[in-house]
Order: structure tokens, then C-alpha cells, then sequence
């Protein structure tokens, strides 16, 4: 197996981002089944090879949290990034990423909580809750921080109108 290039050399895996707002103008988060921290993040995922981002983000609510009852809203203005530590920088996608550049998807969920089942195929979270958006970049793992930061932001306007009805 070749070494895998030096971080700053690796390119960002192309991925999405989602935010799944209910009725009340919170957001899903669940935890991620794979950390031992207690860090609660969005559904997100890679984009496959051909494929739009806007369709990514289907494709992933549902095999995230086996629903895509919901209707986009919004989307980013541009792609967010994030690097990840070192260490696990050549452990996670066989080391060929640095990170990931996302595009940012809002949706209003259109189904009930019965919907939404994280016991999917391939599980990824242990638990999950509506939150408001402000709380989440307070719980995301460190080297995320900045990005949910930045999405937090963007998507502040809309979640204070959907808070508003």
C-alpha cells in the first residue's frame, strides 16, 4: 500500500450537509455511534461520483435517519470546509481527504418523529433530538467547531423565521 500524500497535499472529499428543521424551528442532531465524546452533530455524507449535491442530501437523509419526508428551503451560498486532525486523517477515508468541502442543506421536515429511524442499514447515530440551531456548535466534536459555526450562522435568519411560524 502507498503512503498516503502529506495532509496539506490531499484534496477535500466533496460532501452535504443537513439541516432537517421541524415545525417549532429546531434541528435534528443525533450522536454519532462511533465517539466516545458526547458529540452531537447534523446528518451529512459524500457525494458519489456524478451525482448533485441538492440529490446527495436526499440520498442521505434517508439513509441516515430512514426519512426524506421533507421539503428543501435553503441551501448554502458556497462550499464550507473543515480539516481533520492528523491522526485521524490517515485513518478515515483510506488518508486519501484532508477534510471536507460541503454544500449546506436546509429542509422543513413534512413527516412526524415515527418517521425519522436511525436504525438504518448502516447505523451512524445512537440517539437523536430536536435542538435549537445556536446549541448544536457547542456539541459538535472540536476540529468541526469552525464549520458549524459558519453554518450556524448562515442558517441563523432562516431558523428565526421558521421559529416565528
Amino acid at each position: 500500500m502507498s503512503k498516503p500524500l502529506p495532509l496539506s497535499q490531499r484534496p477535500y472529499r466533496p460532501g452535504v450537509g443537513i439541516l432537517l428543521f421541524n415545525a417549532q424551528g429546531q434541528v435534528f442532531t443525533a450522536k454519532r455511534i462511533d465517539t466516545k465524546e458526547n458529540a452531537w452533530q447534523f446528518p451529512q455524507g459524500g457525494i458519489d461520483e456524478g451525482e448533485d449535491p441538492a440529490t446527495a442530501a436526499k440520498r442521505e437523509m434517508v439513509e441516515e435517519i430512514g426519512t426524506d419526508k421533507a421539503e428543501m428551503i435553503g441551501e448554502s451560498k458556497g462550499w464550507i470546509s473543515y480539516d481533520l486532525p492528523a491522526d485521524l486523517a490517515d485513518k478515515v477515508w483510506k488518508g486519501r481527504f484532508r477534510g471536507q468541502k460541503q454544500k449546506w442543506f436546509a429542509f422543513t421536515f413534512l413527516g412526524t418523529d415515527a418517521d425519522i429511524n436511525i436504525d438504518t442499514e448502516h447505523p451512524e447515530f445512537s440517539a437523536w433530538q430536536w435542538m435549537d440551531l445556536a446549541q448544536v456548535p457547542g456539541l459538535i466534536v472540536a476540529f468541526k467547531k469552525p464549520l458549524y459555526d459558519q453554518v450556524a450562522a448562515e442558517f441563523a435568519p432562516l431558523a428565526a423565521r421558521l421559529k416565528q411560524g
